[in-house]
């Protein structure tokens, strides 16, 4: 079993940056993939970033691409989401997660985080 605490949301203006972080409770982190999703009122889950298992390769999705970075630190059992340059677009509940396959697909994730919300607005 995987638990994962994400921390660091928060309101911010336009143009601002926030670091989210997820601490996961489990021996093997560094043999799980994990990713950042977020949902907005009324949308669907989405996609953010994902960073893979041991070589720590990483994808985003378009919207956030140069802007999101996904990092991890295998010593401290914790993934990190720099965010920079942030727009209203971005408010939603940003979510971590875990799986052991590289996917965008939050199907493909088996565990979850609570959530935490970061709100863009001047």
């Amino acid at each position: 079993q995987v638990q994962l605490v994400e921390s660091g949301g928060g309101s911010v203006q336009p143009g601002g940056s926030l670091r989210l972080s997820c601490a996961a409770s489990v021996r093997t982190f560094v043999s799980y993939h994990m990713g950042w999703f977020r949902q907005a009122p009324g949308k669907e889950r989405e996609f953010v970033a994902q960073i893979s298992a041991y070589t720590g390769s990483t994808y985003y999705a378009d919207s956030v691409k140069g802007r999101f970075t996904i990092s991890r630190d295998n010593t401290q059992n914790t993934v990190y989401l720099q965010m920079n340059s942030l727009t209203p677009e971005d408010t939603a509940v940003y979510y971590c997660a875990a799986t052991r396959t590289i996917t965008r697909s939050a199907s493909a994730y088996d565990y979850w985080g609570q959530g935490t919300q970061v709100t863009v607005s001047s």
